[in-house]
């Protein structure tokens, strides 16, 4: 991959946000592969749809792009927040791409599936003031630290390219965790964050029974977080993320 910018695509614009949006954008779609099916180019969308920048001619996903100069935060700005919520409940958000850079170059890529995206990780703005041009408008923010990092796969790490099979084989490693249901997932995925968060390689049931007020905070209509969290770690271990030992004993894999 080339990780420069072409600046030459950015002389006819004057807001800097202009020129990042049409550089970031045509560097995907000259460098970027499809992270699912591995196709070569995906190919952008035009302008005018909405939540979606790029699609894989071959596959038929559909990826967005946030790009930032330096790190991204605890948390992603993303567009209103009733479309937000709308897209994941309806099953038809896209995969999105978080770009990093310095000046003119590509320094990180990040895609997140979208099936890690549960309304829990989607943060409402305050509305726009009564004199803003969008007055009443309602923005989000995606808690981009709420993801747990097996849905945060990596394209470029540091400036570094990472092999293209391995990329592949992580994403659909990921797909493994896919779950239709919205509150069966955020559960997971809330109890996949508890397990990332014990250091050891090797746990155990009461160390993720640890996490059971923070569990309940997020779920507070659940009365029996303990033996939710057994199931949650019964679906884990029949996805392949973690093996049973016996008597309460895990090990991460």
């Amino acid at each position: 991959m080339n990780l420069v910018f072409d600046k030459q695509l950015a002389i006819s614009y004057k807001s800097n946000s202009q020129k990042i949006r049409v550089m970031s954008e045509t560097w995907i779609e000259r460098n970027v592969f499809c992270p699912y099916c591995g196709n070569s180019r995906i190919s952008k969308l035009a302008n005018n749809i909405p939540v979606a920048d790029f699609k894989c001619k071959c596959c038929g996903e559909i990826f967005e792009l946030k790009s930032k100069k330096g790190r991204f935060g605890k948390e992603v700005a993303d567009g209103a927040y009733d479309t937000m919520i709308e897209r994941i409940t309806s099953y038809s958000n896209p995969d999105l791409f978080l770009l990093q850079y310095d000046e003119f170059n590509v320094t990180d890529l990040i895609v997140v599936p979208k099936f890690f995206f549960v309304p829990d990780i989607i943060k409402k703005r305050r509305p726009l003031s009564p004199t803003a041009k969008r007055a009443g408008w309602t923005g989000c923010n995606i808690i981009y630290d709420k993801i747990p990092f097996q849905g945060k796969i990596e394209i470029i790490k540091d400036r570094t390219e990472i092999d293209k099979k391995v990329v592949i084989n992580n994403y659909h490693k990921a797909i493994n965790l896919k779950i239709d249901n919205i509150s069966n997932r955020g559960w997971l995925f809330d109890v996949l964050n508890c397990v990332n968060k014990i250091t050891s390689y090797y746990f155990s049931l009461n160390d993720v029974y640890e996490f059971a007020d923070d569990l309940h905070k997020n779920h507070i209509n659940n009365n029996n977080i303990e033996a939710k969290i057994r199931q949650q770690l019964q679906i884990l271990r029949d996805k392949g993320y973690i093996e049973f030992l016996g008597r309460g004993k895990y090990k991460k894999l």
